[in-house]
């Protein structure tokens, strides 16, 4: 059965030693999949000149030193969307954890479904307001496509 290859990849590693450690620095990023009233989420695309250009992501960024994530979420979407929101606006949804070449991405996704303003990109970024199950029909960072089970799952 297919639906039994992960669980049987994971009895095969469990006989083999452990994997070394990546040795990459950890990058906390926070993202939120805001929400509106008709049950649409927004994806926004990242810009040309940033990494992943054109790529389709949810709003969010780094989380700084002495932030919590609900903190740095409700900073970084003031700053790319020009919304007003609060930590306690923020439901906790999923998260991912991805290596790439040259850090560990941990992303702590939140559910948001109240804030001030009418969001529009202040990065240059485009924006869509999508159905969930047209999530996958956009591409996306390696990192953000395992939340998409979890957003069907949840929303």
């Amino acid at each position: 059965m297919a639906q039994n290859r992960p669980l049987e990849s994971c009895y095969e590693a469990l006989e083999k030693p452990w994997p070394e450690k990546s040795g990459l620095p950890l990058l906390v990023v926070a993202a939120a999949v805001l929400v509106d009233a008709d049950g649409r989420l927004m994806i926004a695309q990242r810009p040309e000149g940033k990494s992943m250009a054109g790529l389709w992501e949810f709003p969010g960024g780094k989380v700084e030193e002495g932030e919590s994530p609900e903190y740095a979420l409700m900073r970084e979407l003031k700053e790319e969307l020009s919304i007003e929101t609060r930590p306690c606006c923020f439901s906790p949804l999923g998260f991912t954890s991805h290596a790439y070449d040259k850090f560990h991405l941990m992303m702590p996704l939140y559910v948001c479904r109240v804030w001030a303003g009418t969001p529009k990109g202040r990065e240059n970024q485009a924006l869509k307001w999508i159905k969930p199950r047209d999530l996958y029909d956009f591409s996306m960072p390696p990192a953000d496509i395992p939340l998409i089970p979890q957003i069907l799952d949840n929303l």
